[in-house]
C-alpha cells in the first residue's frame, strides 16, 4: 500500500516533536518496522521564540522561517504539514498560504473532537501557553463549535511551568502547577479540559481531571495516522 507522507514543522520544542512520534507510534498495530508511518521531520529548534513575538514584542516574526520550513518539507515530498506546537496556530494562515498541501490543524481538529463529546454552550478549560490567549489561538474554532473557553486566573505560573518543563523536563513542580490550574477550571465550571501546549503533553498522563481531558498532540497523532493511510479518491 502506497503511503502519503506528512511533513513535521519540529523543534518548538524538540522534547515535544519526539513527543509526538512517540503518541504516533502508539496508533499503529505494528509487527514489523515496515508497519509503522513514514514522516519527514524538520526538526529547528531555532524558531524564533513565539512567546517573545506574541507575549513580550521583543522577538522577531517566526513566519519567514514556518514558511520556509513548510515549503522544505513540501519539496522534499509531503503531503501534508503537521505542527506540534499549539502556539504556532497563530501563524497557520501564512503557513497555508505558502504551500499547496494541507496544514493538519491540530487546533481545528482538536475543537471538532471536543464538540461530538460537549454540549453547546459547555466551557471548556483551556491549559496553554498565555500566548494561546492573547493570540486568540482557539477562539474562532471554539466560537463556531458553540463552546466558551475558560482560562487559569494566574497567567505568569503557567508560563513559568512551560519555560521549566522547556529546560528541566516534567518535573513534580511543573506537574504540580498544572493538577492546580486543572482543579482550578473544573471547579470554575469547565465540562472538559484541553491540553493545548505540547510541554503540558508530556505531563498529561499523570494528570487526573474528574472531566474528559483532550490532548492536542494525541488529535495530532490520530489525524497524520489518518491521513497518511487514507488512499486518494
Amino acid at each position: 500500500m502506497t503511503r502519503k507522507v506528512v511533513g513535521i514543522l519540529g523543534g518548538m520544542g524538540p522534547e515535544a516533536t519526539i513527543l509526538l512520534q512517540q503518541r504516533l507510534l502508539s496508533t499503529v498495530r505494528a509487527t514489523d518496522d515496515a508497519d509503522h508511518l513514514p514522516l519527514l521531520i524538520d526538526m529547528n529548534p531555532q524558531v524564533p521564540s513565539r512567546i517573545a513575538h506574541l507575549i513580550e514584542g521583543t522577538g522577531p516574526d517566526p513566519v519567514p522561517v514556518l514558511v520556509e520550513m513548510a515549503q522544505r518539507l513540501q519539496t522534499a515530498g509531503a503531503t501534508a504539514l503537521a505542527m506540534p506546537c499549539n502556539t504556532a496556530h497563530h501563524y497557520a494562515p501564512q503557513i497555508s498560504a505558502a504551500v499547496s498541501i494541507p496544514l493538519l490543524n491540530m487546533v481545528e481538529i482538536a475543537v471538532e473532537r471536543a464538540a461530538r463529546i460537549a454540549a453547546a454552550g459547555d466551557r471548556i478549560g483551556i491549559l496553554a501557553s498565555p500566548a494561546v490567549r492573547l493570540a486568540g489561538v482557539f477562539d474562532g474554532a471554539l466560537e463556531r463549535a458553540d463552546l466558551a473557553p475558560l482560562w487559569p486566573e494566574n497567567a505568569d505560573r503557567m508560563l513559568g511551568a512551560i519555560r521549566s518543563i522547556k529546560a528541566n523536563g516534567a518535573t513534580v513542580q511543573a506537574q504540580q502547577v498544572l493538577a492546580d490550574a486543572a482543579h482550578e477550571l473544573v471547579g470554575a465550571g469547565a465540562r472538559m479540559l484541553l491540553v493545548a501546549c505540547s510541554e503540558f503533553s508530556l505531563l498529561t498522563p499523570a494528570l487526573s481531571a474528574g472531566v474528559p481531558v483532550i490532548d492536542t498532540i494525541d488529535v495530532l497523532a490520530d489525524a497524520i495516522h489518518h491521513h497518511t493511510l487514507t488512499q486518494p479518491s
